[in-house]
């Protein structure tokens, strides 16, 4: 019996700075090399976290959102640099505002085309799984393309 060999062309691996993201960015590297596919990056700012912060003293002003934003920008390009040096030329860094669960499983993958998703198990600790609920759980139920844990 031949095994069926799926290529994949546009990868999305999820980062949130967790130790089980940047795993999932190692997975994600490694298939794109083999698949010689091209790989986004992928951070998404929460403005809910915003709002809630310090008890609501915070809310969604111009200064908070901007310093976030640069904060991801750079960690973003930390990845960027990361992956080129395992040889993978083809990687695009991204930053977006919204719900990650919807942002992940749908708004992305259908702008960017993206046929597989890699990303870790969770970033979140248990209160905030249970408060929150785990957005690999929610991307493994809704995304339209294939979805690989990486542990």
């Amino acid at each position: 019996m031949e095994l069926i060999k799926q290529e994949y062309r546009n990868i999305l691996v999820p980062v949130d700075g967790s130790k089980t993201a940047e795993k999932a960015l190692e997975r994600a590297t490694e298939i794109a090399l083999r698949n010689k596919a091209h790989l986004d990056i992928l951070n998404v700012i929460d403005l809910k976290q915003f709002s809630v912060s310090f008890g609501g003293m915070v809310d969604a002003n111009g200064d908070a959102v901007y310093q976030a934003f640069e904060d991801v920008e750079g960690y973003l390009n930390t990845l960027v640099e990361r992956v080129k040096k395992q040889g993978l030329e083809d990687v695009t860094a991204h930053a977006r505002f919204g719900s990650p669960r919807a942002v992940i499983a749908r708004e992305f993958p259908d702008d960017h085309e993206n046929d597989l998703i890699i990303m870790g198990p969770t970033g979140l600790n248990p209160v905030e799984r249970l408060l929150v609920g785990a957005v690999t759980d929610y991307v493994t139920r809704v995304a339209k393309c294939d979805v690989i844990i990486a542990r």
